[in-house]
């Protein structure tokens, strides 16, 4: 396993080349434990009584954040460690790292001899690696700690629900990058995350799709339309996606969102989504979701034998 050039730590994409079966599952594993971090970092804040206005106030604690509060014991040696694990797979770096200039108000719109821009959006600026290839993002923080984007709920007149995109958290962009990789999308690393908040991301470079493709034949398998009835969404081809024994709501899935690979296949980078509400009150919905979890195909009503009629 080579080193990223910026960073220095172990890394498995570089360029085009797509990471085999044992560097994804170690991809996955990195995605998992990253959550899992965050979330012992906020219970033993809450521990502490130390209350976080957002997850940014967590996930840019400095390692020796309370290190002379540690001599106390527990709580705070809990916490200490906490911070300690969280910065392990979430280190914080600096923008000069990646050739940004460190004298600038805007050093993303700078000249970076290292880094090329490739494209971007509102959550982030892409850019690809003079090195290799790579492809970099940064996902740049908005208001009050807001950054990505995830969907949001609420009751619909059409359907049941109504699905909006809103300003996201840290942990659902932490969340979204391991639903691309569940769903076999292009391979995509953390690398860290700037003292400004910018979560720094990493993936293989991909050819990208004319614009306006119609990518609705070709969306990644394991994917379930909903029913129009139960869901209406601002965002294209919402679909339900299993992951983690958990229903997940999955959205923005156009052409923009897809590259082509090195295999020939399409992969998604990017989407849109959130966790599908845990609401029993429509019995419809409920039942709809235990069948469609183990067929796909399930159909909107629980067919009847003839003889029950």
């Amino acid at each position: 396993m080579q080193e990223d050039p910026f960073s220095g730590f172990p890394t498995c994409i570089q360029g085009r080349r797509l990471p085999g079966p044992s560097e994804r599952s170690r991809l996955q594993h990195d995605h998992e434990r990253r959550l899992e971090a965050l979330d012992r970092l906020g219970a033993a804040a809450q521990e502490c009584g130390l209350r976080a206005d957002s997850d940014g106030d967590l996930v840019l604690l400095a390692e020796d954040e309370v290190s002379l509060l540690e001599a106390a014991g527990h709580p705070w040696t809990d916490l200490g460690e906490a911070i300690r694990a969280l910065r392990a797979c979430l280190p914080l770096m600096s923008l000069e790292i990646f050739g940004f200039p460190a004298d600038s108000e805007n050093p993303l719109e700078e000249p970076n001899p290292k880094l090329r821009r490739i494209g971007g959006g509102v959550e982030a600026w892409a850019f690809a690696s003079e090195y290799d290839g790579s492809v970099y993002k940064f996902f740049r923080p908005r208001e009050g700690d807001t950054i990505g984007s995830a969907f949001m709920f609420r009751r619909g007149d059409e359907a049941w629900f109504h699905a909006e995109a809103r300003l996201g958290t840290y942990r659902e962009l932490l969340e979204k990058l391991l639903l691309i990789h569940a769903l076999g999308g292009m391979a995509s690393e953390v690398v860290g995350i700037t003292p400004e908040g910018i979560l720094v991301a990493k993936q293989v470079l991909g050819d990208p799709l004319p614009q306006g493709d119609d990518v609705s034949r070709v969306l990644p398998g394991g994917l379930i339309e909903i029913p129009s009835r139960f869901l209406r969404a601002n965002r294209d081809h919402p679909r339900l996606f299993w992951m983690n024994d958990r229903p997940w709501l999955l959205g923005d899935l156009h052409a923009r969102n897809f590259v082509r690979g090195s295999d020939g296949a399409l992969h998604v980078i990017d989407l849109v989504a959130a966790p599908w509400p845990d609401d029993g009150s429509n019995a419809l919905i409920s039942d709809w979701l235990v069948r469609v979890r183990g067929n796909p195909q399930a159909s909107l009503l629980r067919e009847v034998d003839d003889d029950e009629l």
